[in-house]
This record gives structure tokens, C-alpha cells and sequence, in this order.
């Protein structure tokens, strides 16, 4: 069993930051590319930044200059770190992992069960 829990949602005011975490854990062989999504209501999800096991990032363009994603292979963690926040960003962010768990040859695809971040005055 593998599981990923966030943690690190809030209420913040617009130009605030906030600093999400994504601890994996369970019967874990290798993770491998890591991200965030996030789901605002009545919206679809959308991808918000991804990190390769190597270190790459890439973020989509509205998070540019003040998103931030890491990650800490040692405690198969991601983080990230969100600054300059504004109301747009308000929605719910989900952790995603490609992981090859003990016991299994397949690449599987992991959700953490999201955390809430509101941006408001």
C-alpha cells in the first residue's frame, strides 16, 4: 500500500504565502516524477507544477515567478512553497506521484486526498 497525505492548506490574504507538503509512504520501491494539481470550484483540475526525480521543474504560466516546487528524495516528499498569492489560486491541491511499489513491475499513479487553500481578504 502506498499513500500520499498533504499537508499545509489554509486561509491566507491575497500576497501571502502558504507552503504545501506531499509525504509518500507505504511499500515504496522508487518514485519517480512528482507534481501539484489543483480543482477551484466548477473548474476542472489543472496541472500546476511538476519535478522529476533528477530535479527538473516546470510550472504552468499563472504560477510562474511565485510558485516554487522541491522535493526531498530522502523522505519522499514534495513541497510547495506558494508566494504572492492571489484569489485565482484559491481551489483545492492535490499531490500526484509516479511510484514503483515493492512487489510490482508497474508504474503507478498516486493522488494525496487534497488540501483546501483559500486566498481571501
Amino acid at each position: 500500500q502506498v499513500q500520499l497525505v498533504e499537508s499545509g492548506g489554509g486561509l491566507v490574504q491575497p500576497g501571502g504565502s502558504l507552503r504545501l507538503s506531499c509525504a509518500a509512504s507505504g511499500s515504496i520501491f522508487s518514485i519517480y516524477a512528482m507534481g501539484w494539481y489543483r480543482q477551484a470550484p466548477g473548474k476542472q483540475r489543472e496541472w500546476v507544477a511538476g519535478i522529476t526525480s533528477g530535479g527538473s521543474t516546470n510550472y504552468v504560466d499563472s504560477v510562474k515567478g511565485r510558485f516554487t516546487i522541491s522535493r526531498d528524495n530522502a523522505k519522499n516528499t514534495v513541497y510547495l512553497q506558494m508566494n504572492s498569492l492571489k484569489p485565482e489560486d484559491t481551489a483545492v491541491y492535490y499531490c500526484n506521484a509516479a511510484i514503483i511499489a515493492y512487489g510490482s513491475t508497474r508504474l503507478g499513479d498516486y493522488w494525496g486526498q487534497g488540501t483546501q487553500v483559500t486566498v481571501s481578504s
